[in-house]
């Protein structure tokens, strides 16, 4: 209730001062006519009735905007809540429609938060183009809203009722994508420079960083002299298999190195023995600060190594949180839920996050619904600068959910069959290794399907330097196939999940099994003339092109072209990756 009652004074309080701005046009930037400012966006017609009839600039118009997407928000959410609040009634008594629901409640609620933030730190404040960390920021914070709504509609679509509810609703969310997407043409017009300055604040010494398996950490004695003990604790899980050769111990993880270092501010830890401060890793997270800062330090959660099976869910309160493992294979997250069982996408994920500035390392999350279950996440991640460096990601269809806001993977391990590194995230996936596997006879594989819905979006999926490769099943079976005995699996780079769906692969090796064709169509000519895949620099028996698609989105690129895609480009990594002590390199290998 608190929360309705401060967003409905910000939707007063600039109701007011909107109309005080629009009575008079601007003299500070060019006055356009409603008709001339609707020609610019993606929906012409709808912006004409959406926009007042008067002649000011494109922040003036952009401040209206932003302001009705967020009062137009504010308003779905209380009808979610309204009909949750009466969830006994004939019109839900059906349980996907309930979840549904929870579902549309989380996300619009995230969507509150972030056009009010849009409107209180960023357009209301200047008329001139931001500084390029802010426009980015600016331009993440809307196009996320608009994948949340997205987001939302799709758990719609997919959720069988015969409800009114689920007609009433879906309007309300097409009404709403047009307004969001309205809102994000005009504030990228009005706020966010054309030609984005990359460069960091600092030297670009930032640019290429070490990779020596090591995350240095800056503590107190105290801390450092907790973790030390629980790094000598005599470990209880005998039975797990040993991490591969390649991964560092953490007492090599914990040494000091030149770059840059995590700075803790508190240490936990997490043992099933009960030798420690937390036997579950929700417990451990439920007594983390809320709303931290950054300059206070990461919340460091040790997890001994063990099989934990749980469901765990880092909300956007709990910001700057450090989840750290005893390594891949060690340190295991389990779980099982999926779509056959009753399960949304959005909420069968194994691990769960929102939280700005989270670090995951050294940990293996799966997902064990098997192929049968189709969609079954095993981590979705809607956090903002979140950063998970030598994990494994472990599932078959929707293993990785790259849900939204900006994302750097180093050095993990994804496996999977179909969609199985999807979302609409601006993501980099680096020197990380990507294992399709052996899916459901007559399936075939599909590594990406990237959802960006609007091009105005700064999101898509960079796959630079990691190593495509099919699991030994995979590569037994079509071996096999090859031979006379079964059918041979195909699998593709990716496919387009949403209109304007963007996808880079460069800089990495790719595996022989790959299908010639490269890329594969998601409903007959859909999105092909919009999408933007591109390829560039790749080696391998797999990254001949000679035989790839000839769609008008499909491009091979140079790398005046590709250097867009890169962490310091893309991510504007150089300005908050340091502080996570994870090593990258800025630009292209």
């Amino acid at each position: 209730m608190a929360n309705n009652i401060n967003n409905n004074l910000i939707i007063m309080y600039f109701s007011w001062f909107l109309v005080s701005l629009l009575i008079t046009s601007s003299t500070f930037s060019l006055a356009l006519s409603r008709d001339n400012m609707c020609k610019s966006t993606r929906f012409p017609s709808y912006c004409n009735t959406m926009l007042p009839n008067r002649d000011t600039d494109v922040h003036n118009f952009g401040r209206f905007s932003v302001l009705k997407s967020l009062s137009q928000s504010q308003k779905l959410l209380n009808w979610v809540e309204t009909r949750l609040n009466h969830r006994n009634s004939a019109d839900l008594s059906e349980p996907s429609l309930i979840r549904l629901l929870e579902d549309c409640r989380e996300l619009l609620s995230s969507n509150i938060d972030l056009l009010t933030n849009s409107i209180i730190r960023k357009v209301n404040r200047t008329s001139n183009v931001l500084p390029t960390s802010e426009a980015e920021e600016l331009q993440t914070s809307l196009s996320t809203v608009l994948t949340n709504l997205q987001t939302c509609s799709d758990e719609l679509e997919s959720t069988p009722s015969a409800s009114s509810l689920k007609n009433d609703i879906s309007e309300m969310i097409s009404n709403d994508t047009k307004l969001h997407s309205l809102s994000l043409s005009l504030c990228t017009q009005g706020w966010v420079p054309i030609d984005m300055d990359t460069t960091p604040f600092w030297s670009r010494r930032h640019a290429v960083r070490r990779s020596g398996g090591r995350i240095p950490m800056k503590m107190s004695g105290l801390n450092r002299a907790r973790l030390d003990e629980a790094f000598k604790h005599p470990r209880r899980s005998r039975q797990l298999p040993p991490s591969p050769p390649r991964r560092r111990t953490m007492r090599k993880v914990l040494q000091a190195g030149e770059d840059e270092e995590v700075t803790i501010k508190d240490v936990v830890v997490v043992s099933q023995d009960g030798s420690w401060n937390f036997t579950t890793i929700n417990d451990a997270i439920a007594a983390a600060p809320n709303n931290s800062a950054a300059s206070g330090g990461y919340f460091l959660i040790y997890v001994t190594s063990g099989v934990y099976e749980e469901y765990i869910t880092i909300a956007s309160n709990k910001k700057y949180l450090f989840l750290l493992g005893d390594g891949i294979n060690q340190t295991i997250i389990t779980g099982n839920h999926s779509v056959v069982d009753g399960w949304t996408t959005f909420n069968s994920a194994t691990l769960a996050v929102t939280a700005v500035g989270f670090i995951a390392a050294d940990l293996t999350i799966r997902n064990t619904a098997g192929p049968s279950k189709h969609q079954a996440v095993a981590l979705r991640s809607g956090a903002d600068l979140s950063t998970f460096y030598r994990c494994s990601f472990e599932a078959y269809q929707d293993t990785l959910y790259t849900h939204s806001q900006r994302q750097f993977y180093r050095e993990c391990d994804i496996y999977g069959t179909v969609d199985f590194i999807f979302g609409n995230a601006a993501v980099v996936l680096q020197n990380c290794n990507i294992f399709p596997r052996l899916p459901n006879k007559g399936q075939f594989n599909a590594i990406t399907a990237q959802g960006r819905i609007d091009p105005n979006q700064n999101t898509g999926t960079s796959i630079q330097n990691c190593t495509i490769s099919p699991t030994a099943d995979l590569a037994a079976a079509n071996a096999a196939a090859a031979a006379g005995n079964g059918s041979f699996t195909k699998t593709y780079l990716g496919r387009p999940w949403k209109e304007y769906s963007r996808t880079v692969f460069m800089q990495s090796f790719i595996d022989g099994f790959l299908d010639p064709a490269g890329w594969r169509e998601w409903s007959g000519d859909f999105a092909l003339s919009t999408l933007y895949y591109a390829e560039y620099g790749n080696s391998g028996p797999g990254s001949n092109t000679s035989k790839r698609v000839n769609w008008t989105g499909y491009h091979l690129i140079n790398a005046t072209d590709a250097a867009n895609f890169t962490v310091s480009t893309f991510l504007l990594g150089d300005v908050w990756l340091p502080q996570t002590g994870v090593p990258y390199s800025g630009g292209l290998i």
